[in-house]
């Protein structure tokens, strides 16, 4: 996923604020469900809830940097799963890390308001492309 990065995101410094990462990680999130798991159904009903957030800032991006999101399931539980990011930027032919980060994401009921067990075909679409069967 290729975030634009816009005049607004950076700072005095010619820095991306960091609180923006976060909103560059979930673009990222909610392309890799719609685009590369393909999840097409009523997410006011039952979908996913983020529950915890890390991100590690390693080299800071700028207002002109093209970055690239990769984000990727590292671990499916009962309830939750994990989803890892990576942004980075080419530089003299070279990937160059900003940032990683991590998130943990509960499958959630919205209309009971609670935190559901992970649906088998939400853990079979995740497990196809995490594998390279899609």
């Amino acid at each position: 996923m290729r975030p634009e990065i816009r005049f607004v995101d950076v700072d005095v410094f010619g820095h991306v604020n960091n609180a923006h990462y976060l909103t560059y990680f979930e673009q990222a999130r909610v392309k890799y469900f719609d685009d590369i798991v393909g999840w097409k159904y009523d997410w006011s009903k039952q979908g996913i809830i983020l529950a915890r957030v890390e991100i590690n800032y390693v080299v800071p991006a700028l207002f002109r940097d093209e970055v690239v999101i990769m984000t990727r399931c590292s671990r499916i539980g009962n309830k939750s799963f994990d989803l890892e990011y990576r942004m980075v930027k080419s530089e003299n032919g070279k990937e160059v890390l900003l940032a990683d980060g991590m998130t943990v994401m509960v499958a959630f009921d919205y209309i009971t308001n609670q935190s559901i067990p992970i649906p088998e075909e939400w853990k079979k679409l995740l497990l196809q492309y995490e594998n390279g069967l899609k």
